[in-house]
């Protein structure tokens, strides 16, 4: 299908007063757009859209950042638990297909995209910088990784269960003060040779958590979007402090605007 053809399919989640919202491209899987209202949020979606395909030309995969971008709204959830985060008590249709093995592989290549870009990042910076407290309101960078961290390996839990050294690696990232770099690669190492190693079953069955039902799709989607979040999050934070010197050497510099 050419790209002038193409329409993505846009699964909207928010409160009944269409307040904060986020916006998930599923056919782009790890692309999200938020904003303060379902109108806000709309608004910025061709541009996070066109964000993602660049992020997905810049390691090699057939995007085109320039190309045309036409989205419908596929489904838009406004019932359930902490809305216009990103879980959604009911979750999506499409989350509770079959993850195929050509789509877990997919999934896989751009989480490592984005963490090789964190490492990237991680390269550029003192480590007392990565502690320093923000500006504004928020977490210092390492609060940051750590938050990534924890909430990685809860989704992977969601989908799996107990994960031999898992907790182990927890804790070397958590604990502070030295060079969080060969923790976080050490976890993520394990996480995704976990993930990879998803059998069949894995990849279909629904496993209850609470009020919420996750699966491996659903798992592994959150995944890639809270990474790509705070990827970004990242991103900007360092360009507003950089880009006055020299620009940033990973991503792009400054968001897209709409």
């Amino acid at each position: 299908m050419s790209a002038a053809a193409h329409s993505y399919a846009l699964y909207l989640e928010s409160g009944p007063k269409r307040r904060k919202t986020m916006v998930h491209v599923l056919d782009l899987t790890g692309c999200v757009a938020q904003g303060a209202t379902t109108d806000a949020a709309m608004a910025t979606t061709p541009a996070a859209i066109r964000t993602y395909r660049e992020f997905l030309q810049r390691h090699g995969d057939a995007a085109d950042p320039e190309g045309p971008v036409a989205t419908f709204v596929a489904a838009h959830v406004m019932e359930g638990h902490w809305l216009g985060n990103g879980d959604p008590t009911p979750g999506f249709a499409p989350d509770f297909e079959l993850l195929t093995a050509e789509e877990l592989e997919i999934a896989l290549r751009r989480l490592g995209w984005m963490r090789s870009e964190v490492m990237q990042l991680l390269a550029q910076l003192p480590q007392a910088r990565l502690a320093a407290a923000p500006d504004g309101p928020g977490r210092s960078l390492r609060g940051i990784l750590e938050h990534v961290a924890n909430a990685d390996a809860a989704y992977l839990r969601y989908i799996v269960g107990k994960v031999d050294g898992l907790s182990d690696a927890l804790r070397s990232v958590d604990r502070g003060p030295g060079p969080i770099e060969p923790a976080l690669l050490h976890l993520w190492q394990l996480s995704a040779a976990r993930l990879r190693a998803l059998t069949v079953s894995e990849r279909s069955q629904p496993v209850s958590h609470g009020e919420v039902t996750w699966t491996a799709r659903r798992g592994l989607r959150r995944m890639l979007e809270h990474q790509w979040e705070h990827l970004q999050e990242m991103q900007d934070r360092l360009a507003v402090e950089f880009l006055r010197d020299e620009p940033l050497r990973v991503g792009s510099a400054a968001r897209r605007q709409p």
